[in-house]
């Protein structure tokens, strides 16, 4: 009886320390289960590669926040969508979709329809209505430098694949860059196929249906800012401002990047 009773009361002991450890967590976290992060998604548009995301996603995942930088295979509007769409499908819980350049245009196609997509973010980037492209919004306010820019490398089948003259890249690309890290952002790109900028949006746009963000690169000559306050305000978009920012925004100012995709994952 002695022994039983010995027990009785040691169990009774680790019953109030663990009731005293779960208040203390409750307490802590505001009385209940701790909020999944949403899982960022970095897509990056024509003449880059996920590896641009790099000090972005690097903060992001100091921050606590799940990232996947998708490979853009910058082939064409429709097909390059469904790759996002695929991928997004993936994912189990809520989403916050961040598209770059040509890569906002495939967002805004990728996530209609997908419900755990809970905030899109553009950063200097296309946000077409349906049955307009990249290539007609980039010419809508004067300013660009896109057309005198590009590199054009004729395939075999006809196609043509884009480049940005890496002699221009600095100048019209990523002016607020280091000369030294814009040189090699120019020796990696990856070119873009002239069909899909040139490919116009065929089916609704998410931008509908799903709250978004938009950062304005104040100083952009690839997509002028007067093209990006026109579809932020069509989109009824949050909107930023980063005076003299060149089109590579995220790279050239990660931290305020981060800063405005969290307030936007909030």
């Amino acid at each position: 009886m002695q022994m039983w009773g010995k027990l009785t009361v040691a169990l009774a002991a680790v019953s109030t320390l663990t009731m005293v450890t779960m208040t203390s967590a409750a307490a802590h976290s505001g009385g209940g289960p701790a909020k999944k992060k949403p899982t960022i998604v970095l897509v990056h548009g024509a003449f880059a590669d996920g590896s641009g995301f790099t000090d972005v996603a690097g903060r992001l995942l100091d921050d606590g926040y799940p990232v996947i930088a998708a490979a853009n295979p910058l082939r064409g509007l429709t097909s390059d969508a469904a790759a996002v769409r695929a991928l997004l499908a993936s994912i189990d819980g809520p989403i916050v979709l961040v598209g770059h350049s040509y890569g906002g245009q495939v967002i805004s196609t990728a996530a209609t329809g997908n419900a755990n997509v809970k905030a899109l973010v553009y950063l200097a980037a296309f946000v077409p209505e349906t049955g307009e492209s990249a290539e007609a919004l980039s010419g809508k306010f004067p300013g660009s430098t896109v057309g005198e820019s590009l590199k054009p490398v004729p395939l075999p089948d006809g196609g043509v694949d884009l480049y940005i003259n890496p002699a221009l890249f600095h100048q019209n690309f990523a002016g607020d860059l280091p000369a030294e890290r814009a040189a090699l952002y120019a020796v990696t790109q990856r070119p873009a196929a002239g069909a899909a900028l040139g490919e116009p949006a065929s089916t609704p746009q998410a931008w509908h249906t799903i709250p978004s963000h938009y950062l304005i690169a104040g100083a952009d000559r690839i997509i002028p800012p007067a093209a990006q306050r026109f579809m932020a305000e069509r989109a009824h978009s949050r909107t930023q401002v980063v005076r003299g920012a060149s089109h590579m925004v995220f790279a050239s100012q990660p931290r305020t990047t981060v800063e405005f995709i969290e307030k936007a994952a909030r």
